[in-house]
């Protein structure tokens, strides 16, 4: 500090023209910051701009993350799952892809019929339906769980789809046709070349060839 004192004591100092204050001369500020104990060093480091802008985007995910935890917790999960209706699914078009390749011509989801049918084969007055397990309650299959949330609101939806199903089956047969269910755990890899032979006996063998409509 002895420094610092003996560097005011030398400086002249300047008169401000306007306020009548008296200011120091650059050369007296240059020697009081040389003299001065609190090194630059010593100073906390500003945040960079790159900084700042990665903990902006940073805080601006974290809202966007939990807004959306907060949206699926109100209940959305259970609704937004409700409209997910599928078609032409893949094992849908992995059962079409097999019987055209054994030369059965048919129509899909044809909406004449009640369920809108996946398969439709007028020639041998046969209906296939390529169920997924989940969403119509295939009974004893590990592929059926039911949802933990809102458990009350998916046990009666996918009951009723079982009992929707049934009624169109029973209403198809009405009409004369005959129905068959293939089933989504039917078709893993292990087993899905012995169901689709399976499925072609069932449609060509146990059935009168009829003219097509």
């Amino acid at each position: 500090m002895d420094s610092v004192n003996e560097a005011e004591e030398s400086i002249v100092q300047d008169e401000a023209p306007d306020s009548g204050e008296v200011l120091p001369s650059t050369a007296q500020r240059e020697a009081i910051k040389a003299a001065s104990p609190l090194e630059p060093a010593s100073l906390p480091e500003p945040r960079s701009a790159k900084r700042r802008k990665k903990s902006k985007t940073s805080l601006k995910k974290d809202r966007a993350t939990k807004g959306v935890a907060e949206k699926y917790a109100r209940g959305t999960r259970s609704y937004t799952m409700s409209h997910i209706h599928g078609k032409d699914t893949a094992i849908e078009v992995e059962v079409r892809r097999y019987l055209f390749a054994r030369g059965l011509r048919f129509r899909k989801n044809d909406k004449r019929y009640p369920g809108h049918p996946d398969v439709v084969l007028p020639k041998w007055h046969v209906i296939v339906f390529v169920n997924g397990c989940f969403w119509h309650a295939h009974e004893h299959c590990a592929k059926h769980t039911m949802p933990k949330s809102n458990v009350e609101y998916w046990s009666a939806k996918l009951l009723r789809n079982r009992e929707r199903d049934h009624e169109q089956h029973a209403q198809l047969a009405a009409m004369g046709w005959r129905v068959i269910d293939v089933w989504e755990c039917e078709l893993k890899k292990n087993v899905r070349e012995e169901r689709l032979e399976r499925l072609y006996d069932e449609i060509t063998e146990e059935a009168t060839q009829l003219p097509a409509d």
